[in-house]
């Protein structure tokens, strides 16, 4: 991954990021730094390095300066392409292409590519040998720098990527109810500030139910999805719209 990153001013200095929190400024920044190739970043990670708050991440989603791909967070930055251009024979492609393209997938990816005067093949294997410039590629002992697949500890997503504090606060919050209710809170706070509407009682029962069948990392994302939508004004009836949220994740478990 390269060790520079640029940011567009025309998005940094505009109205709608300088309204943010300084503290969600601060996590766009870090996402920034931090992310590969294709603007694809694993957001935990990077939280817990800034000391950020799940809030911060849920303004820039709602503000649409990110996008969170999946449950452990892993991020893309929207306006990526217009931050940073990168050289085609530079580019490597992200680990999370994959699960980029599935989740957006009207996405505009540059495609990485040999030298012209090479004609090789490309990818991250054999990049001396493929003739693409190596600098900031490797180490000088020609071992892959950290991607944004391992934590600062070193190890692997396929092993345990997270040190085993966070490891142990993951696996609590899964079936942490005081979590769950926060999240839920956060979700009628949402509501009653940008809707100014409250559940009937059947409507929160509903909740309720569905929300003891979900982990609470998947609670999270249903919170993400309609805390968003919410803010942006985009639901007409807030709690059926999270009645229908829930009972598709609830779907998508079985």
């Amino acid at each position: 991954m390269a060790q520079r990153r640029m940011f567009s001013k025309r998005i940094v200095e505009s109205a709608r990021f300088l309204k943010m929190p300084p503290s969600t400024q601060n996590l766009y920044f870090h996402l920034g730094l931090n992310a590969d190739d294709d603007g694809v970043v694993e957001g935990y990670n990077v939280m817990m390095q800034t000391g950020a708050t799940e809030d911060d991440l849920k303004i820039l989603v709602a503000k649409g300066f990110v996008t969170v791909l999946n449950d452990d967070l892993v991020t893309y930055i929207n306006d990526w392409r217009e931050n940073n251009r990168i050289r085609a024979d530079r580019k490597v492609d992200s680990i999370y292409k994959d699960l980029l393209v599935k989740m957006l997938p009207d996405i505009e990816i540059q495609h990485a590519k040999a030298r012209a005067d090479t004609g090789k093949k490309t990818g991250i294997k054999q990049l001396e040998e493929n003739g693409r410039p190596v600098d900031d590629q490797r180490t000088t002992n020609g071992q892959p720098m950290d991607r944004i697949g391992q934590s600062r500890s070193g190890q692997s997503r396929s092993g345990k990527d997270r040190s085993s504090s966070s490891s142990s606060e993951a696996v609590k919050n899964d079936d942490d109810d005081d979590g769950k209710n926060k999240l839920l809170k956060g979700i009628k706070d949402t509501i009653k500030e940008y809707a100014s509407c409250n559940p009937t009682t059947s409507e929160w029962s509903a909740v309720l139910r569905l929300s003891n069948k979900l982990t609470w990392h998947d609670l999270r994302l249903v919170a993400f999805a309609v805390n968003a939508k919410v803010s942006n004004q985009e639901v007409e009836r807030p709690y059926p719209y999270l009645l229908t949220v829930l009972q598709e994740k609830v779907k998508e478990k079985r």
